[in-house]
């Protein structure tokens, strides 16, 4: 698994918008408004190499963090135009709200696409790489307010700890969120589905990163998953409570999330 992320890791964006049409950037966006993350929030993101669920999260608080100036200073009609300007450069260099963002992933060469992208694209506050695997997380308990897992939690060798280390790095509250290919519910959508991932997938993979056997594996690994009952039970035995998934495209993926208490 490592040697396919690796050899993928370049073209990984590429191939992403190539297999799912773009789609996969609508998936990503669901899950962080899903998450609804505020000014303040801490967040894990596993298995997150190239950072589009950090740079999303961002994103988000950022806009949290516009409206609530804009609201403080529409109660506020009597401020001086200097009191705005000054409001306006002090969220300026706080715009996150000391929210922080941590990607972990176990592969050094999708950290290092994700730092280049981060970099290119101007993100530099509330944001730190960690190189580590998600089944033995470097991190102390009861730290963080949420966990992402986008697309990474099928390529883990035993998912079962690394939903136990989801749970153990969480604080009581905080969220587990979980986007991954799943099943699709559609039986005729199903046989067009698998035709489209062993048929053309792989000739995709071949054409533009140059590599067949990834992306044969990627496409195997998401058959061999789990389907949406079993993932929910698994993330239940973990010790999450209130667990429940929402299918995206007839379950091609599937947001599960549960809550530590």
């Amino acid at each position: 698994v490592y040697q396919v992320f690796e050899s993928v890791a370049k073209k990984y964006d590429v191939m992403n918008d190539s297999m799912t049409l773009g789609i996969h950037r609508v998936w990503k966006d669901i899950l962080v408004h899903k998450m609804n993350p505020c000014p303040g929030t801490l967040l894990l993101d596993v298995a997150g190499g190239t950072g589009d669920i950090a740079f999303r999260f961002i994103n988000y608080v950022r806009s949290v963090r516009e409206r609530q100036l804009q609201r403080k200073l529409k109660h506020h009609q009597n401020l001086s135009w200097q009191e705005i300007l000054e409001s306006y450069q002090k969220d300026k260099f706080n715009s996150l709200g000391d929210s922080q963002v941590v990607v972990c992933d176990i592969n050094r060469e999708m950290l290092k696409v994700g730092k280049q992208k981060a970099q290119h694209l101007g993100y530099t506050e509330g944001l730190s790489w960690v190189l580590g695997n998600a089944e033995e997380l470097p991190f102390d308990d009861n730290k963080f307010d949420v966990y992402t897992i986008a697309f990474g939690i099928r390529n883990v060798t035993r998912i079962d700890l690394a939903l136990q280390e989801a749970y153990r790095v969480l604080k009581p509250g905080g969220r587990f969120l979980c986007l991954e290919f799943s099943h699709v519910t559609n039986p005729v959508l199903s046989r067009l589905y698998d035709l489209y991932s062993f048929q053309v997938i792989p000739v995709l993979g071949e054409v533009i990163a140059g590599d067949w056997k990834s992306y044969q594996y990627l496409v195997e690994s998401i058959r061999q998953f789990p389907p949406q009952e079993e993932l929910k039970e698994m993330i239940e035995d973990a010790g999450f409570f209130k667990v429940d998934y929402e299918n995206l495209n007839f379950g091609i993926v599937a947001i599960h999330s549960g809550f530590k208490l």
